[in-house]
């Protein structure tokens, strides 16, 4: 079975990229799309959130926000501000933020790989969230925000690329948040054909992010296949070497602490860490470490069996999943002392990428908003990785990859 092919994108006309380009739907609500949008007629925010078009208070999940997205999708095409390539291609997309780098190629990926766990999740999804992707790619025909995959770095992988990013790029422009994306089209067929080769020797390729997408995309096929198409059997994506990506912390933010006052659950956190007050903020560096902001004081905590955990032999999935920091807040903090049991539903509790810094914390806890903030040591990219072979689920917002893949720049229609 073929892993990955190539495919004929719609992505901006030359100089367009910029106007288009957008941040993923799901990185900020709809009064953060406003005004991201601002100015910018063409930013692909009017297709993937297009809510921001219509009165402020239409239920984001309504009938008029998928007809509104094909209708914004359509004009984007019309306008010729969205052109289809005229053969199928493989892209090389490079993100550089500062000094983080990374290179991964754009292609489609297939869904009966993703059905048969060839193309391995680490997180659960939620059916209302799958839901509206279902009907995103049903209204524009098409598939516009590529999933995050992630691969065993590889020298065959890295011979069949190189040379890809030579000379100018087909795109190349910094956005607002200081990301510079640039992309490269590869039309070779012996060189498609050595890539494909190269990708298809894998064993699995891994979802970094876009389990929702990729869960969006097995549904929407399921359904075409039955009524007799095949187009839509494969999913787009951006495929890059583990070794390269950045993973930063994904953090928490508590309405309240549960009836407690603090005095009290300071001493709970006592009987599982180490509590030490810190006159500084508090950004953990090693696994095992938390950074606690509670009544304008940070507190740094030391899960006291975290070395033993971290060295002991993590054969089992339960082991795997014991010694993820992520793990060993929510089993001995969240749920036991904040009574959040289910943090994927849980209103009380909220999640902070790790983008935002630790500001990100304070500012929701000053506020009034938060009561109690957790900073978190960023997951590792092994762990990710060994979490999917073990065919085992994290917790939910346990990874924040940085920087973002644009969504507009590539799109894969399904058929016209």
């Amino acid at each position: 079975m073929s892993l990955i092919q190539p495919f004929a994108a719609l992505r901006p006309a030359p100089g367009r990229a910029a106007d288009v380009a957008a941040p993923p739907y799901d990185v900020m609500n709809t009064a953060e799309a406003r005004a991201m949008v601002s100015g910018r007629p063409h930013s692909f925010l009017h297709v993937s959130r297009a809510e921001i078009d219509l009165p402020a208070d239409t239920d984001p999940y309504s009938a008029a926000v998928y007809a509104c997205a094909a209708k914004h999708f359509s004009q984007l095409r019309r306008d010729g501000v969205l052109v289809a390539d005229s053969q199928p291609c493989y892209y090389l997309y490079r993100l550089t933020l500062g000094a983080q780098v990374q290179t991964g190629l754009v292609a489609v990926a297939s869904v009966v790989a993703y059905q048969q766990q060839r193309i391995k999740k680490h997180e659960l999804t939620r059916t209302e969230k799958e839901d509206d992707r279902v009907r995103h790619i049903e209204a524009v025909n098409a598939q516009t925000g590529p999933v995050f995959w992630v691969y065993r770095d590889q020298p065959a992988i890295r011979k069949a690329l190189a040379g890809g990013a030579a000379g100018d790029a087909d795109v190349d422009f910094t956005a607002a948040d200081g990301v510079r994306h640039q992309l490269w089209r590869i039309s070779n067929v012996a060189r498609m054909r050595a890539i494909s080769a190269a990708f298809n020797r894998l064993d699995a390729l891994y979802i970094a992010d876009g389990h929702h997408r990729a869960a969006a995309a097995a549904r929407v096929a399921e359904k075409r296949r039955a009524a007799g198409a095949s187009a839509a059997d494969w999913t787009l994506g951006v495929l890059f070497p583990h070794t390269d990506v950045c993973i930063l912390s994904y953090n928490r933010v508590v309405r309240d602490l549960n009836g407690l006052d603090s005095a009290t659950f300071l001493q709970r956190l006592a009987a599982h860490f180490t509590v030490t007050p810190s006159a500084q903020p508090v950004a953990p560096a090693q696994m095992g470490e938390f950074g606690l902001y509670l009544e304008r004081h940070w507190y740094h905590l030391h899960y006291s069996h975290a070395a033993a955990t971290a060295t002991s032999a993590a054969n089992t999935a339960e082991q795997l999943l014991n010694r993820l920091d992520v793990n060993v807040l929510q089993t001995l903090v969240l749920e036991p002392l904040l009574g959040i049991t289910d943090p994927r539903r849980d209103n009380r509790i909220d999640f902070v990428g790790g983008s935002r810094g630790l500001m990100g914390l304070t500012q929701r806890v000053d506020s009034g908003e938060m009561t109690v903030a957790f900073a978190l040591c960023p997951t590792a990219m092994d762990d990710l990785l060994a979490v999917a072979d073990a065919n085992a689920i994290m917790p939910p917002k346990s990874t924040w990859f940085e920087p973002k893949l644009a969504d507009g720049l590539v799109c894969h229609l399904l058929g016209e």
